[in-house]
C-alpha cells in the first residue's frame, strides 16, 4: 500500500511510504534536513511498522513539539488505520 502524508509543524512538508506485509518501505520525505531525513529512511526500511511507531513516535525537534520521524510515526499510524 502507498501512502502519502502531509506533515504539520516541521520542515517536511510530506512523507511519501510503502506498507507491505506490515513492513515499511521507500520512505521518502519532501523538503527537511535531507542527510538526517535519508539516514532515517535508510534505517527503517522493512522495519515493522508497529515497532517504527514506538522508537520514533514523542521525538521532538528542538523547541518544537513535533519532529520529522515523530510525523513519520504519525503516517504510520494513520496508514495502519486506514487498512483496517
Amino acid at each position: 500500500m502507498k501512502f502519502t502524508y502531509y506533515t504539520s509543524g516541521t520542515c517536511s512538508s510530506a512523507i511519501n511510504l510503502e506498507i507491505i506485509d506490515g513492513k515499511l518501505h521507500n520512505v521518502m520525505f519532501n523538503g527537511g534536513c535531507h542527510g538526517n531525513l535519508q539516514g532515517i529512511s535508510r534505517l527503517v526500511e522493512g522495519m515493522d511498522c508497529k515497532e517504527a511507531i514506538s522508537k520514533l513516535e514523542g521525538i521532538r525537534c528542538g523547541y518544537k513539539a513535533t519532529s520529522c520521524p515523530d510525523q513519520l510515526a504519525q503516517a504510520l499510524k494513520e496508514a495502519i488505520a486506514t487498512q483496517v
